[in-house]
């Protein structure tokens, strides 16, 4: 049983990395694919795809490399079970001077850093990646 399933979700794209798989396979959720769509669309993971399953969805993600190197050299979880981070738009980490990638789940839904800011929307930081 895991407890952490967002935590799953990144040891497992860490683990494949790790032995240069191309793609990575996980149980679904609706929280999962908005993670892995952030993902595809600031280019960190190629693509995803919803596989249905029994007894549960499978998400497939593809992995993206430059010169056989993984793409994605960060990825660490913020907000955890046991402590929630939760910050303003204004108060948002900046990894690596603006050059990473933060991802916040917002009352709009999972969404960028940027994109809370610019909209103006605090929420749970979930992770930083670069």
């Amino acid at each position: 049983m895991v407890n952490d399933p967002i935590s799953d979700m990144f040891i497992r794209i860490k683990n494949a990395q790790a032995v240069k798989k191309t793609t990575v396979v996980m149980p679904a959720s609706k929280l999962k694919e908005s993670i892995a769509k952030v993902l595809v669309e600031n280019k960190y993971v190629a693509s995803y795809e919803r596989k249905s399953a029994k007894p549960c969805d499978l998400l497939e993600l593809t992995l993206s490399y430059t010169n056989k190197e993984p793409v994605i050299s960060h990825l660490r979880r913020v907000s955890k079970p046991g402590l929630r981070r939760y910050s303003g738009p204004a108060e948002f980490p900046r990894p690596l001077s603006g050059h990473g990638l933060v991802i916040v789940s917002t009352t709009q839904g999972v969404m960028s850093g940027a994109q809370a800011q610019k909209a103006g929307i605090g929420g749970e930081i979930i992770a930083t990646v670069w």
